[in-house]
């Protein structure tokens, strides 16, 4: 559901749903909300067929914790900085530092990792669609908020396009 919610906003910006056409107080509980119920899905699904596919330990064990802790570093570090408003949705200054000097999206890219580490590291099959569908989500969403960006901060964040890559 939320990936149709993201996708109709990239058909649709003038009608989308994100990010937010307006922000209120109900607006972070939505956000966050919606969040945390979508990783808490799929770490459910992760626990329930945790290790019932075959995956090297040295993936599993190493490079997926690894995944989870500097995917966890980048989204809150850029969180702390940002500010939980602004990263879900209300209007703010064009953040162009930290990491957001190696990427437009850190914090997708970030959650991106931590997906992956997940995947890693619960080795289960059942999350796998789930996991799949939050990359997905995690790489339309950008294409909805490009739109919402321009029109909010102009030129100097076409400048910052023309400098700064989407993802990577």
């Amino acid at each position: 559901m939320i990936l149709i919610t993201v996708g109709w906003s990239v058909v649709y910006p003038a009608r989308r749903n994100w990010p937010p056409r307006s922000y209120g107080p109900q607006t972070p509980v939505i956000v966050w909300g919606v969040t945390y119920a979508l990783f808490g899905a799929i770490i459910a699904l992760g626990l329930l067929g945790w290790g019932e596919a075959t995956v090297a330990g040295q993936l599993r064990y190493v490079l997926g914790p690894l995944l989870i802790f500097l995917g966890n570093l980048g989204v809150w570090s850029e969180v702390i900085r940002f500010g939980l408003p602004q990263t879900g949705g209300a209007v703010g200054q064009l953040e162009v530092d930290g990491l957001y000097r190696y990427s437009r999206n850190p914090q997708y890219v970030a959650n991106i990792a931590i997906l992956f580490g997940w995947a890693f590291l619960c080795a289960s099959m059942i999350a796998i669609p789930a996991i799949i569908a939050g990359i997905l989500l995690l790489l339309i969403a950008p294409f909805a908020e490009e739109p919402w960006m321009e029109e909010q901060y102009g030129q100097p964040y076409r400048d910052y396009t023309a400098k700064v890559r989407r993802y990577l």
